[in-house]
């Protein structure tokens, strides 16, 4: 099952709308077939390890981190494609919330005959799900908030000087990040400051993820990275219904306007369409402002920060916006996972406590 875990977070930031599932199929101690869920969700992995197994799949165990879906959708339903293929154990490291699903693939196993075993490493897959399983039963995708920051708390100096807080090799781990993510998104005040392409550079050849930029104005450049590139590779812009976007879907991205009392967009709702249009996981690089806005909504599950050794004083900018606490009672908490170092910076991952 670890094997299994390991190739489906192959698939993270790749396979969206669908779960990055693995599978492992072994006969007599054997690995005969093995595989992950597809890029855009097709094949899935059930049916990529099956293929590879053949005939060594009768009587053979399957792994997989997902339960096996029961569905008729775009493919077959996987549970019977197991069956079929002979498989006679099946070992499922999680549930799959999904209504058309939801133990009807267990029992498809169960009911041809096939040994089902379940819970094994389930919350290591669970972690590993945590996005389509956010999408699936809080209509949602889940939120990484990465800040990169000062030792004091800061992301850029009074006068907004914030290239380069932190070192090279930081930059490179956020680039992995926004690889393993269907989506990196920014706020308005990011885009105009930094013009930023929002692109994975160094890791190959890689899909690319949606860039969306929050902006209840959308007073942004539209002769800009974003702009000029939103053609090639998808912009979906988070604004207020009274924004005008006309030039920006002239351009290619798409508009998506919600709410803004007091001139902030809601964001519940605009990450419940995120998880409409089939979205698991966001990777949102600030700034300020738009991190304020999510955290004090409860929305963040994720933080990755990156702290350098260096302090910017009172007067620089803060790398999160008012939280609007009366209390401390209030404060979003977070539970540490992992500190590492990153080159000359901390890297501190925290999970949001339940």
């Amino acid at each position: 099952m670890a094997l299994a875990l390991t190739l489906g977070r192959r698939g993270m930031g790749r396979v969206w709308p669908n779960p990055a599932v693995g599978c492992v199929i072994v006969r007599a101690g054997r690995i005969v077939g093995r595989g992950r869920t597809g890029d855009g969700g097709r094949p899935h992995a059930e049916a990529m390890a099956l293929a590879q197994a053949g005939g060594a799949a009768r009587e053979a165990t399957a792994y997989v981190t997902l339960e096996p879906c029961a569905h008729h959708g775009q493919t077959p339903p996987c549970a019977a494609a197991l069956a079929a293929a002979g498989v006679s154990r099946v070992v499922v490291a999680c549930g799959d919330p999904d209504r058309r699903v939801a133990g009807r693939g267990l029992a498809m196993l169960r009911a041809a005959g096939v040994e089902v075993e379940t819970g094994v490493l389930e919350d290591a897959a669970r972690r590993d799900h945590v996005g389509f399983l956010s999408r699936v039963t809080a209509g949602r995708p889940m939120v990484t908030l990465k800040l990169a920051q000062s030792l004091d708390g800061r992301i850029a100096t009074a006068a907004g000087e914030s290239r380069w807080i932190t070192g090279p090799e930081a930059r490179r781990a956020v680039h992995a990040m926004r690889a393993r993510h269907d989506a990196v998104m920014v706020g308005g005040g990011t885009a105009r400051a930094d013009d930023p392409s929002l692109t994975v550079r160094g890791m190959g050849d890689v899909p690319q993820p949606v860039r969306i930029v929050v902006s209840a104005g959308l007073d942004l450049p539209v002769e800009g990275v974003l702009a000029r590139t939103a053609g090639e590779v998808p912009v979906w812009l988070i604004c207020g219904t009274d924004a005008d976007g006309a030039a920006w879907a002239a351009r290619g991205a798409t508009v998506l306007p919600f709410a803004a009392p007091e001139g902030r967009v809601d964001m519940g709702a605009a990450l419940a369409e995120l998880g409409a249009r089939g979205l698991t996981r966001v990777f949102c690089e600030g700034g300020g402002s738009l991190a304020g806005s999510l955290l004090r909504a409860g929305l963040v599950d994720r933080l990755e920060v990156f702290c350098a050794g260096l302090a910017l004083g009172a007067d620089g900018r803060a790398s999160v916006g008012a939280l609007d606490l009366g209390a401390l009672a209030g404060a979003p908490r977070f539970v540490l996972d992992n500190v590492r170092a990153v080159g000359g910076d901390v890297l501190q991952s925290w999970i949001r406590a339940r």
